[in-house]
């Protein structure tokens, strides 16, 4: 599913992969997050509930532009640098097409579906 990001005040595209996760944040969408920073490597917010996690694929590392869901706090997370080792508690959820550094310094994201 490709998606629409707006991040402080510009567009950016991403995609959305096909877990069950993925598929659960799309039904939250549109969709405004606060975000923070978190170890210097993503930028964290929370969703209005928790995802599913039934069904989560096999743990990967998160690479920079990732958009993955952390299940034991519950918080969506935007890498902007390469993320740590495979965790089966982080599930990537997809890829953003935007540049490390806007992703880095954002405070603010509005995630919706294209049309």
């Amino acid at each position: 599913m490709r998606i629409r990001l707006t991040i402080d005040g510009q567009s950016a595209d991403g995609t959305l992969n096909d877990s069950p996760a993925a598929r659960d944040l799309a039904g939250l969408l549109p969709l405004a997050l606060k975000l923070e920073d978190f170890h210097g490597t993503e930028r964290i917010g929370y969703p209005p509930r928790k995802l599913t996690t039934d069904g989560a694929p096999q743990p990967s590392a998160a690479k920079a532009g990732d958009l993955a869901y952390y299940a034991p706090w519950g918080n969506l997370a935007i890498f902007y640098q390469d993320g740590p080792a495979p965790s089966a508690d982080l599930l990537i959820l997809g890829h953003l097409d935007a540049p490390a550094e806007q992703l880095a310094r954002t405070e603010r994201i509005t995630i919706e579906p294209t049309t």
